[in-house]
């Protein structure tokens, strides 16, 4: 039990380390990428560290598991260096009976890591596209200044006034060109006034004239109006018709069985089911000798990691191809490396190796 305390006290200590320091560094790069949206105008700047606080929140699952790992790996590391696994291994007890320990402190992050993949990751991306889409709706009229041409956000068109007016929904001498991939419009107007009409924002032109020109079509239609309507957006209270699987709840995707639905509920199971594996891989892995270098088993460790969340986004997208069906993925997997961890502590334990194998099988 002394044993069993020492060393769950050295892992929490390697954990919160370890912890910090993949925060700072995932902040700091999503701070980073964060700016580039907002000066590339795709989140308001005024936005960024809500947008930078959901994005690390929503990464917390992955940080959690990373996190456990090395500890693990570093720990058990340490301990073989300093020949503390001797005294273990005098003491009658063997490499699988570290797993008790180590599981009992690995049960607080693996619920953690399941309640942010199944609920808190829907969530913090549904918060971003809020964020994101309210801004794009602003920045298709809200943020158009006189005299300067503006862009909308999927680049279609291409707003300018000439000056404004005492309203705040009234301008004077509109441009609008669209551009489409069958024709290209070119609409002046002597004022528009902005209005919301079932949900989206129509701006009503008056006395003006619209110019179109068919790409698959010589000549140009010429059309005078007295009044003309045109979508340029949504209402900012208006919330999005069809949400995409990120930001969906886990109900919502186990009742779809599309293939998108389901390659994102494989994620986020996924992302609870490697925490086990990672914890059963990292007692495998940590054997390192004495006069071995101190960062060989950690930079394997790495190594490991990253391998394995690329084969479950390898796996997710086949999933969302059709290529690979849930089931398979979760057993090929996921159960797939607990099998190939289970086995290798297995033959750590036992001291198997092909050489003693090949001698227990040449001996009369």
């Amino acid at each position: 039990m002394l044993f069993d305390s020492s060393i769950r006290k050295e892992l929490a200590r390697s954990f919160g380390a370890t912890l910090v320091v993949l925060v700072t560094v995932v902040m700091t790069i999503m701070l980073v990428r964060t700016l580039g949206q907002a000066a590339r105008g795709g989140v308001d700047p005024s936005d960024v560290v809500l947008v930078m606080g959901y994005t690390v929140l929503g990464q917390l699952s992955t940080i959690l598991s990373l996190s456990l790992f090395v500890a693990v790996v570093s720990t058990l590391s340490r301990m073989y260096r300093d020949s503390e696994m001797v005294i273990w291994f005098g003491a009658g007890r063997g490499l699988m009976a570290l797993l008790a320990p180590l599981l009992r402190f690995a049960w607080p992050v693996v619920l953690a890591v399941t309640a942010l993949s199944l609920a808190v990751w829907p969530w913090a991306n549904q918060q971003i596209d809020e964020l994101k889409a309210r801004y794009e709706q602003r920045s298709d009229v809200d943020r158009i200044a006189p005299g300067e041409f503006q862009e909308t956000a999927n680049g279609a068109r291409v707003f300018f006034i000439d000056k404004d007016t005492p309203e705040a929904n009234v301008a004077s001498k509109v441009f609008i060109a669209t551009t489409a991939p069958d024709r290209e419009t070119v609409t002046s107007a002597q004022s528009a006034r902005l209005t919301v009409q079932d949900g989206q924002r129509v701006a009503l032109l008056n006395q003006g004239q619209r110019v179109e020109t068919l790409l698959a079509k010589p000549g140009l239609r010429v059309s005078e109006f007295v009044e003309y309507g045109t979508q340029v957006g949504t209402a900012s209270s208006a919330s999005r018709d069809a949400a995409s699987a990120k930001t969906q709840g886990t109900l919502a995707l186990l009742a779809d069985p599309t293939p998108v639905q389901r390659a994102e509920l494989g994620w986020r199971l996924g992302l609870a089911l490697a925490v086990l594996n990672l914890v059963v891989l990292g007692l495998a892995v940590a054997v390192v000798q004495p006069r071995a270098a101190r960062s060989a088993s950690l930079m394997f460790a790495l190594f490991a990691f990253m391998a394995y969340y690329n084969l479950m986004n390898v796996g997710q997208s086949w999933v969302a191809a059709g290529r690979l069906a849930l089931p398979t993925l979760v057993l090929g997997l996921h159960g797939g490396t607990l099998g190939l961890g289970l086995l290798l502590l297995l033959a750590r334990h036992n001291h198997w190796s092909p050489r003693a194998l090949w001698r227990r099988r040449a001996a009369p």
